[in-house]
């Protein structure tokens, strides 16, 4: 069993499970488009309105543009001086996950969000809810600004106490027992 496990990793490069996985996926996909039909997905009238479209070009832009574009960002935040020092890590707190992580909360609020920061659906908001979506940009800038702000509070307040650990204690004066100096 265990041989043909390991052929089978060896063949297809990853745990059988990742394979089992992907066929599930891939067959509760084709079950979905079987029930609602392949025309529901498909917009006769305005053809760039249809769900494959819009996937497809998700898809792409991810892909070919979004994903290059944060790895790059993510690749020149390692190389930044304060990652490595000579060829080894530098001792201390690293600060790529306080800006990985409210980068990544503003990022997925912004494609969240979109629609009203861009004001996409204007007449159709207004006669809804009877507010107007300025302040969309406006509360994401600041939800933004705080998850940095937070971010960079709890990276001093780390390196603070990392460097309060690692502060070598000064040097004591050793002072001889009582009655040592009358000895000599």
């Amino acid at each position: 069993m265990r041989k043909s496990l390991g052929a089978v990793r060896r063949f297809y490069g990853a745990n059988p499970l990742h394979l089992l996985s992907l066929i599930a996926c891939f067959a509760f996909i084709g079950y979905l488009v079987s029930v609602i039909g392949p025309a529901t997905l498909w917009n006769h009238d305005v053809w760039w309105q249809s769900i494959v479209v819009w996937f497809v070009a998700a898809v792409i832009a991810h892909d070919l543009v979004l994903f290059p574009l944060y790895a790059l960002a993510d690749r020149s935040l390692t190389a930044w001086p304060w990652a490595r020092h000579g060829d080894r890590p530098r001792p201390g707190v690293p600060p790529l996950n306080y800006v990985r992580v409210p980068a990544l909360g503003s990022g997925l609020l912004l494609l969240v969000f979109l629609p009203g920061i861009i004001e996409q659906g204007r007449s159709t908001y207004l006669a809804a809810t009877g507010q107007t979506q300025a302040v969309f940009l406006d509360r994401w800038l600041l939800v933004t600004a705080v998850m940095f702000g937070l971010s960079a509070l709890l990276f001093a307040l780390r390196v603070s106490l990392s460097r309060t650990r690692s502060a070598p204690e000064p040097e004591r004066a050793v002072e001889p027992p009582p009655g040592a100096a009358e000895e000599r």
